[in-house]
């Protein structure tokens, strides 16, 4: 039997935008279950590698228990419908693991519905300590309503409708703050030098999320800002890299600063068209199976190259931006990234729901893991205080885009 799977997911900062990428299905054959001897105990040995687990009838048997203690002694009502989810979660959970969860059908829907790059919220990124599960804003889109109702980079989301959700899963978080065009969300927020929290009233929007914005800045230097690596990304970003050839850039900027991450498939392709040819990165699994990703090298970029990265760079934007570092084609600029070295697959189980999983650690060309760590840029330049709260940063402003404008002019002018 084969089973369906959705890879490549690197989605980094613990995060999430509020369109959550998706990759290609793939069909991969996973084998036979491993066997199992039972034996007088409440446990069972897996006989493949030697792990004790529990007996099923006896979780069976305290699941009853439990269950018939909320009939008799919880307070409130209970539909019993909602118990397995419940056990699902729990068991992905128990895993202490925040990458790797339990989709419900809903979730999994909005999950899958995201992957068209359209969907109807409150248009901005978000991401989640991994260690605390505090929620923050990243950057609300420009055009989108939470930035029309006031919501900053930086604040922290502690409720969505009245409800704490500080450590909850984040797609379940963003799932709720989802929802029918014109319908209302409240959020409720903490913002740094503010006593009280700030609760605003969303008003959801379609939301189209751009992925690629790109122009030509004066004196011929190409600038391409990318948001995250979802299916379209790869040939908007191949389609700017042309058109800004054809315009005469002599050298670019790749902006990847705030960008959460994505798909590993369309980070490769992105990097196939940027470096000589060689390996761009490669995945080892549990069991030590390695999968590397090429560049032809067929169309590699070689004029001056500045990539901008900070903390909320994560997952294939550190791909992206390790790659160029350890050819040595580009400069990074800026801060050190988040520091997500992991793959996660999305696995449907067949009746509409799904898991999440962590499968592989990625690496480098040159062999660099760098979960909880981050690379370190070449130049590092903090982005002015001033500038930390502000959605829309002019870019005679942005100090570190103005870094990487001098650098790619003393390499123009060498």
């Amino acid at each position: 039997m084969k089973n369906k799977f959705l890879p490549g997911l690197i989605t980094g900062l613990a995060a999430s935008v509020f369109i959550v990428t998706i990759a290609l299905t793939i069909y991969i054959n996973k084998g036979e279950p491993s066997r199992v001897t039972a034996n007088n105990s409440t446990t069972v040995t897996d006989s493949t590698s030697g792990d004790v687990i529990p007996d099923q009838a006896a979780i069976n048997n305290k699941l009853s228990k439990l269950e018939g203690l909320i009939k008799q002694y919880y307070l409130k009502d209970v539909d019993s419908s909602i118990y397995p989810d419940g056990i699902y979660k729990g068991l992905m959970a128990s895993l202490g693991d925040p990458y790797s969860v339990y989709y419900t059908k809903d979730e999994f829907a909005a999950l899958m519905e995201s992957s068209s790059g359209v969907y109807c919220g409150i248009g901005a990124t978000v991401s989640q300590d991994a260690k605390t599960g505090i929620i923050t804003i990243v950057k609300p889109f420009e055009t989108g309503p939470a930035y029309k109702a006031g919501i900053l980079p930086g604040d922290i989301i502690s409720k969505v409708n009245g409800k704490e959700v500080t450590g909850e899963d984040l797609s379940k978080v963003v799932s709720e703050m989802k929802g029918d065009e014109g319908t209302t969300v409240d959020i409720t927020v903490i913002r740094k030098n503010e006593t009280e929290p700030l609760k605003f009233t969303v008003e959801r929007k379609k939301i189209e999320v751009p992925t690629i914005e790109s122009e030509m800045l004066d004196n011929k230097i190409g600038y391409i800002k990318v948001s995250e690596f979802e299916e379209v990304t790869a040939d908007q970003f191949i389609s700017a890299v042309n058109h800004l050839d054809k315009q005469g850039q002599k050298g670019l900027i790749v902006d990847l600063r705030d960008n959460p991450g994505g798909l590993l498939d369309i980070v490769v392709k992105m990097l196939d068209r940027m470096l000589p040819k060689g390996i761009v990165v490669y995945t080892q699994d549990k069991y030590g199976e390695k999968e590397k990703y090429y560049s032809d090298g067929k169309e590699d970029f070689n004029k001056p190259l500045v990539v901008l990265i900070n903390g909320n760079s994560a997952s294939a934007s550190e791909i992206f931006a390790g790659a160029i570092q350890d050819y040595g084609v580009g400069t990074l600029i800026g801060t050190t990234s988040f520091g997500k070295g992991i793959v996660q697959q999305v696995m449907p189980l067949g009746d509409d729901t799904a898991v999440k999983i962590t499968v592989s650690k990625y690496y480098t060309p040159k062999g660099r893991n760098i979960h909880g760590t981050g690379i370190d840029p070449d130049v590092k330049v903090e982005l002015d205080k001033k500038l930390l709260q502000k959605v829309v940063i002019q870019k005679s402003e942005d100090n570190q885009l103005q870094k990487a404008i001098e650098v790619i002019m003393k390499k123009i002018n060498k």
